[in-house]
């Protein structure tokens, strides 16, 4: 199963690159590997992503089996033996590494000045991370390389070994792990900080990243750019720090311990005292567009350089320092003009307003604007064809678009829609209450300012119980055990769910119950697979606007944009997270 989900990932890069990729497994391997999944998924993505980083030609090969007699010396130091322990090994036929510098492939901004600036000269975290976390798992992360003949990562690892969580969480280059000795109960160190010396004209960054070398340089770079700064080394951690404090912006790592990034995104935009901040991801996978749909500001994909970091820093202090916030309003309808004012408007937003679309483009090439609301009607219902025009246009691809509906859209309109949202931060809403808490989050508005009547509001949009309450939703899944979990999921929130084993299950059902509000459909399954059935049902007028959420076990972009042609209205790679998976079904159940 880890195999098959590695493969999956990687195999269009190799594609891409027009080099080989396989998958050996030798010998006499446990089919079951006792370990931290999250942590040993991250080493061999990292190993993976330096070797096809660095061979042009040639092949990238994974290779699991049992320890070799020659590689004895290497298992004893770690106490391990070679009939309880495997190796995963990543050799690729690129570049190669000369003698001299394969220790510091392992150090993290190690270079001779020691300025910030100069440390992020090209050179990232992630096996210098890779190898503290294969020490914590109870093995190591070895390299064997020839200049220009290529490289052999290998790690080691014991068959089953009861992961101290705590160990890897305070993970650190600086230290050695195998001397920790902590409980999995005691709290996470805390680092130095400012959050004894602050003041009220005080410029606060809040950094929430568990690996302490990378925080403590983020918070140098914090310090020259005049910012005080609070750290966080986990999820729970950073958001009672944004909850006590108010950061003025904050930096979120994804992968973290006890509450990962997602998680702790949704619960700072779920609360209205939070929910204004400005947010700015860290993570070593590139999901940006999953992160600025739910707001945040910009996503910094690591390994990261100095030109990438001070851009990042650029963005917050723009952020920061705005008084005004800039918002384009495209419409031509008086009265849609004036309830959309009503809604959104005041206080510190600066609205422009444009009749055309070729209006609104000269006002986004002349001012940046933190949104745009589109009114689909405006110049006879042609609306939406500005999106086209702005997932042409690489800048004003960046700016956050609510499309603004009072009615159905018609089949070219969604059309367009799916064509472009997997590239534009894009918000479809019906209703008057979504527009205004779509406009706030974008527009990053302090929600104690608004009105009463607009809190209000906000509040019952909000209601994340009550919008799941005897929703009939579809479930067509093949796979008994993920039926089994999210059923259980489901039907507490107080849904009622009908499950298919296939697509032919999926139409029969939805013939014998034209009711449902909502359909999850697998992709990979028997007899009819899910891109086949969402394209039968997407032919039947009744169920053109039924949302079809896309389950598939691949995850790269590609497939996101089949399930979007199929007929797909949004999509979710496994396996899955319960939380995001409940928070896109209320978005589709909230139209």
């Amino acid at each position: 199963e880890l195999m098959g989900t590695i493969e999956k990932k990687f195999e269009v890069f190799a594609d891409k690159k027009g080099i080989g990729f396989h998958i050996d497994t030798v010998g006499n391997l446990p089919d079951i590997l006792h370990t931290d999944e999250q942590r040993l998924k991250q080493i061999i993505n990292n190993m993976l992503s330096n070797a096809f980083k660095f061979t042009s030609e040639g092949e990238v090969r994974i290779t699991i089996r049992r320890p070799s007699e020659s590689e004895q010396d290497n298992i004893s130091i770690l106490n391990l033996a070679a009939d309880d322990s495997i190796v995963i090994s990543v050799s690729d036929t690129g570049i190669g590494i000369p003698k001299d510098k394969q220790q510091k492939v392992f150090e993290a901004f190690q270079q001779a000045d020691g300025s910030t600036s100069r440390r992020f000269g090209g050179t990232g975290l992630g096996l210098s991370i890779s190898r503290q976390f294969s020490r914590a798992l109870g093995g190591d992360l070895q390299l064997e390389s020839e200049e220009g003949k290529g490289s052999t990562f290998k790690l080691y690892l014991p068959e089953k070994e009861a992961v101290n969580q705590q160990e890897i969480e305070e993970v650190s280059t600086e230290s050695n792990d195998s001397a920790r000795k902590s409980t999995p109960s005691s709290p996470p160190p805390q680092m130095a900080d400012d959050r004894d010396n602050l003041s009220e004209n005080d410029k606060v960054l809040l950094i929430i990243e568990d690996d302490p070398t990378f925080a403590k340089i983020t918070a140098e770079l914090a310090r020259e750019e005049h910012f005080k700064y609070l750290i966080a080394t986990d999820g729970k951690s950073g958001l009672e720090l944004a909850q006590q404090y108010k950061p003025h912006a904050i930096l979120l790592d994804v992968g973290l311990p006890q509450l990962d990034g997602w998680s702790v995104m949704e619960r700072l935009k779920d609360d209205p005292d939070t929910r204004h901040i400005p947010v700015h991801f860290m993570s070593g996978y590139d999901q940006s567009h999953d992160a600025k749909q739910m707001g945040a500001i910009g996503y910094l994909h690591k390994p990261v350089n100095t030109e990438q970091l001070a851009d990042a820093f650029k963005n917050i202090q723009r952020f920061v320092s705005k008084k005004l916030k800039k918002l384009l309003i495209i419409v031509d309808n008086e009265l849609h003009q004036q309830e959309i004012e009503a809604l959104v408007g005041g206080g510190e937003i600066q609205i422009t307003l444009a009749q055309t679309k070729l209006k609104a483009l000269q006002e986004l090439n002349k001012a940046n604007f933190e949104c745009l609301i589109l009114d689909v009607d405006v110049e006879q219902g042609s609306g939406v064809e500005l999106l086209d025009e702005l997932n042409k246009d690489e800048r004003l691809s960046q700016v956050p678009v609510i499309v603004h509906a009072s009615r159905d859209l018609s089949a070219d309109e969604e059309s367009i829609l799916q064509r472009v949202g997997n590239h534009l931060t894009l918000k479809e809403v019906y209703s008057p209450e979504r527009l205004l808490d779509e406009a706030t989050l974008f527009l990053h508005q302090v929600e104690a300012n608004l009105p009463a009547e607009k809190q209000k509001m906000l509040e019952r949009v909000r209601d994340k119980q009550a919008i799941f309450k005897d929703k009939k939703i579809l479930m067509v899944d093949d796979d008994v055990r993920n039926v089994f979990a999210l059923v259980n999921v489901l039907e507490e929130k107080g849904m009622d769910v009908i499950v298919g084993q296939n697509g032919y299950d999926a139409l029969k059902l939805l013939e014998e119950h034209p009711d449902f509000d909502l359909v999850l459909m697998d992709i990979m399954m028997p007899e009819m697979d899910g891109y086949e059935a969402m394209r039968e049902i997407r032919k039947q007028v009744r169920f053109r606007k039924l949302p079809i959420l896309a389950l598939t076990a691949k995850a790269m972009k590609g497939d996101k944009a089949k399930c979007i042609e199929a007929g797909a209205s949004d999509y979710l790679a496994k396996p899955l997270d319960k939380a995001k998976l409940l928070s896109l079904m209320r978005v589709w159940l909230y139209r």
